[in-house]
C-alpha cells in the first residue's frame, strides 16, 4: 500500500486511504481530522470505533445509518436505558453488527456517560495534545498509540467504559480532530471546507 498522499480522480491531493471508495472520500475530505464536540455526537465515534475493533472501518461506514437507526441515534439518554428487549433487537438487527459484546459495552458506556460530571465531550478533549506538531509525510510516521491515547483508555476503563483501549482511542482522537494526522501533502486543512 502506497503510505504517502495520493492524487484522486478529482486532482486533490489525500491520505491513501481517502482517495477510494467515495463513501472513504466523502468521510476524509467532510470529517475525518476535524474537531468535534458534544457529548451524543462524541458517543457515536466512541461507540463506532468499538464496533470497529477487528474490522474494516469501511465497514462501519457502511453500516453508520443503520447504527444511528438502531441506537437512537446515539443519545446518550435513550441508549443508557435500554434493556435485555433492546439487546435483543439489535441482535437481530441485521443491519449493524451483531456482537452482543459490543452491543453490551456500549450500552454500559452510554449509562456511564450519562454520570459524568462535565460530560463526555470535556472528558475526552481534556485528553488531547496541547501546541502544535507537524503534519506526518506518510502514514507509517503516524502512531497507532500515543501516551495521550494511553492515558484517556485508562481513564475512561477507570470510570467504567468497555471496548477502549489505547488503539481505539488513538483512532477516536483521529477522527474527532483531537490530532491531525491528515498527511503534509493532503489537501484537507483542520478550519477550512474541503
Amino acid at each position: 500500500m502506497n503510505t504517502a498522499a495520493v492524487t484522486g480522480p478529482d486532482g486533490k491531493a489525500r491520505c491513501p486511504w481517502g482517495v477510494e471508495p467515495e463513501i472513504y472520500r466523502e468521510y476524509h475530505d467532510r470529517e475525518w481530522g476535524r474537531p468535534l464536540r458534544g457529548d451524543d455526537a462524541l458517543f457515536e465515534r466512541v461507540t463506532l470505533e468499538a464496533f470497529q475493533s477487528g474490522l474494516s472501518w469501511l465497514t462501519i461506514l457502511r453500516k453508520r445509518e443503520a447504527f444511528r437507526e438502531a441506537f437512537s441515534g446515539f443519545a446518550i439518554a435513550k441508549v443508557a436505558e435500554f434493556g435485555e428487549s433492546d439487546v435483543e433487537r439489535l441482535l437481530g438487527d441485521a443491519g449493524i453488527i451483531r456482537n452482543r459484546a459490543k452491543i453490551l459495552a456500549s450500552i454500559n458506556n452510554a449509562q456511564v456517560a450519562s454520570a459524568l460530571d462535565g460530560g463526555l465531550s470535556e472528558l475526552l478533549w481534556s485528553f488531547a495534545p496541547t501546541g502544535g506538531r507537524a503534519r506526518p509525510r506518510a502514514l507509517d510516521a503516524i502512531p497507532a498509540v500515543t501516551p495521550e491515547s494511553t492515558a484517556m483508555a485508562k481513564e475512561l476503563k477507570r470510570r467504567g467504559f468497555r471496548f477502549v483501549g489505547p488503539t481505539t482511542a488513538y483512532a477516536l482522537m483521529q477522527a474527532t480532530g483531537m490530532v491531525d494526522d491528515h498527511l503534509e501533502a493532503c489537501h484537507v486543512s483542520l478550519g477550512r471546507d474541503a
